[in-house]
């Protein structure tokens, strides 16, 4: 296992990493390492910072966690640093480690991977409402990007405005459809039916307007990959024994895990309390989406240096 050496360099970094979260009052550290590391030193070094340290894989981040730090293991071995620290983000505000809002000071080697030489002020406010399409890739399905990305700018719209001044929350359950109107029933009307194709695209602004309003009533809206709305107001049949959720998840949660289950489908669903919109695949949480009152930005993450 490859170590990351507590040199004068690094301790100097996190002399000043510690500083600048003080003094621009930030609401943790995260260190992006390249291997084990003096953990001791790292947490005397930043004293009372709420400090992440991050790394590609588990092995790495051995004996941190005891060291009074929080890991976080990204696994993305290959791909840019800043793609790096952007999953590394999104994954503490995911486990609760930071808020939505908060801002976090960053170390990482962004020239020189044997050393920490830079740092980064990082406004989550700013950045993480900006989802980028390598995110959507990770789920590996046959659904088309851009079929994903309309849906879950659609979700995320409702997410954030609600209808009328009042919360919606709702579902969309995306590819496999055939299978997927199969282990679902009709709750009454549905509001789509008798339309032709072109009519019921979500690639179309008035449809997707349309949606929003139909959103407020039961059920969920069934879509093929081609990003036609197959049907609405269905509400799944699905058994969720052979689902594990974070409590404090809705039926509406749980049916759209089962249902991504029980088929190739990926679910998307709003919730209600929050606006969160949360990505289902094979039962499981791949991505959550948090309510920004700014329109999502379908572009990479940012960081402005602070220092090098």
């Amino acid at each position: 296992m490859k170590q990351q050496k507590f040199t004068k360099q690094f301790a100097e970094f996190l002399r000043i990493g510690a500083a600048l979260v003080k003094q621009a009052e930030a609401d943790a550290l995260l260190i992006f390492v390249e291997g084990v590391c003096e953990w001791e030193q790292i947490k005397a070094g930043a004293g009372n910072a709420k400090t992440i340290v991050a790394a590609d894989d588990e092995e790495a981040l051995e004996g941190a966690k005891e060291t009074g730090l929080m890991p976080i293991v990204v696994e993305l071995d290959e791909s840019p640093i800043l793609e790096k620290l952007t999953h590394a983000l999104v994954e503490s505000v995911a486990d609760d480690i930071i808020a939505t809002g908060a801002s976090v000071v960053a170390l990482y080697s962004g020239f020189d991977e044997s050393r920490i030489d830079t740092i980064s002020l990082v406004r989550l406010s700013e950045h993480l409402g900006r989802l980028t399409s390598r995110d959507l890739r990770r789920l590996e399905t046959s659904v088309p990007l851009e079929t994903l990305k309309h849906v879950i700018d659609l979700a995320v719209d409702i997410g954030r405005e609600g209808r009328e001044g009042k919360p919606v929350g709702t579902m969309f359950v995306v590819g496999d459809h055939r299978k997927v109107l199969h282990h679902s029933v009709a709750s009454g009307f549905d509001p789509i039916k008798g339309y032709n194709r072109k009519e019921r695209s979500i690639f179309d602004n008035r449809v997707r307007e349309g949606l929003k309003e139909i959103a407020q009533l039961d059920g969920a809206f069934i879509i093929n990959a081609d990003g036609v709305v197959e049907a609405a107001c269905r509400l799944v049949d699905v058994s969720s024994a052979s689902v594990t959720l974070s409590k404090g998840l809705g039926a509406r949660h749980w049916a759209g895990a089962a249902i991504s289950k029980k088929t190739k489908s990926i679910a998307i669903v709003v919730s209600e309390s929050n606006g969160t919109v949360r990505v289902f695949q094979n039962g499981e949480v791949m991505l959550r989406i948090e309510p920004f009152r700014r329109a999502m930005k379908w572009k990479d993450l940012d960081f402005d240096n602070a220092g090098e």
